[in-house]
């Protein structure tokens, strides 16, 4: 049995991996993809290497573009490559550009899809990360949940029950295997910072960091948090320049921060372990804190992945100065560790998903 396994930008790496190892035990041969979304060559190469994950099969190179410059791309070199080396089932993970496109081509050649991390919503449609989730969803033929709220979307939109597979959150498989190692690593002491006395903050929206004033008000939050705490922040590229743009580097009320450069998966993992709280509007970041029990505060008026406000750790806060504030104040006068981790966020979440593609999947 063989199975394509697509990857293209870091939030899939975590995923992949453990499927690619599970996929292995359970004697399915997996074909790994790398799109190229994330053309960063030295930081792909960081997460490949920390996670353990084979080399890639092949690397298309697609690189970077408009949203649908990159998915077409990225289709039309999927399609030489499923049809040269043509798989008996396709599995994509989470909601980029690439994930999306695979589930097209796939589809389109009459190629089964499996897509893990199915069904989570925001309602949000001026995220080009749900037109994703939604397009993906309805082209896939096993649909692979992370927690309650995906299932219910999925029946909600009139999905059959059999196409559902409840399996848990394969991100967490990553995160448990490796959480001694990040431990270890002690990230916080090489910038000089003690455990439990400093905040991590990550920005990469457009809708926060491509308005001026929406990125001003988070900004202005930041650096009166820093007159309480150290506040390190490893900067996207992205945001970094629209930092620059906007002059704000200018303004000493909003130049709270520490910024360091993007972190490697173990690095990240072991800032986020060690802090008091984490500043985000990263979907991944919302359940690694959860799975940690670290408290985080999500920039965003909504979120897609609603069991770590039901469960865990995490509160949303949007993006408004005195909002931001006061879930800090909340925080510093509470305990350090809040919230539980999901029952089915037990590290088995790859083994569960190989099991099922073992019925499901006739080479």
């Amino acid at each position: 049995m063989k199975i394509s396994l697509i990857a293209g930008a870091r939030p899939n790496f975590m995923k992949i991996a453990p499927l690619a190892r599970a996929l292995s035990d359970a004697g399915i041969q997996p074909r790994i993809i790398h799109t190229g979304q994330h053309y960063d060559a030295r930081m792909s190469e960081t997460f490949f290497r920390e996670l353990n994950i084979p080399d890639p099969d092949v690397n298309l190179g697609v690189g970077s573009g408009t949203h649908v410059w990159q998915i077409s791309e990225t289709m039309r070199c999927l399609e030489l490559e499923f049809t040269e080396n043509r798989p008996d089932a396709v599995l994509v993970v989470g909601d980029v550009n690439s994930t999306l496109a695979a589930a097209l081509t796939a589809t389109k050649l009459g190629i089964r899809v499996g897509h893990v991390e199915a069904g989570l919503r925001s309602l949000d449609r001026s995220m080009p990360e749900e037109i994703n989730r939604v397009v993906t969803d309805s082209v896939s033929d096993w649909l692979f949940t992370s927690e309650p709220s995906a299932e219910d979307n999925l029946r909600r939109e009139g999905v059959a029950p059999e196409r559902i597979h409840p399996v848990g959150n394969v991100m967490i498989d990553t995160l448990r295997s490796h959480l001694d190692s990040a431990k270890a690593m002690r990230r916080h002491e090489k910038l000089g910072l003690k455990a439990g006395s400093y905040a991590v903050l990550t920005l990469h929206r457009p809708s926060n960091v491509d308005r001026p004033e929406q990125l001003e008000s988070i900004m202005r939050a930041v650096h009166r948090v820093s007159g309480q705490l150290p506040v390190v922040f490893p900067i996207h590229p992205r945001t970094e320049s629209r930092i620059r743009q906007f002059g704000f580097l200018d303004r000493d009320e909003l130049n709270g921060f520490t910024s360091i450069e993007p972190q490697g998966y173990l690095a990240m993992l072991s800032l986020m372990e060690s802090s008091r709280f984490v500043l985000t509007d990263s979907g991944g970041i919302q359940e690694e804190t959860t799975a940690l029990r670290v408290p985080c505060l999500t920039l965003r008026e909504n979120t897609e992945r609603p069991v770590t406000i039901d469960l865990g750790s995490n509160q949303l806060v949007g993006s408004r100065t005195e909002d931001i504030l006061a879930a800090v104040q909340r925080i510093l006068d509470g305990p350090t560790r809040i919230g539980r981790v999901p029952e089915s966020w037990d590290g088995r979440t790859a083994e569960r998903i190989a099991r099922l593609l073992e019925d499901l999947v006739q080479p």
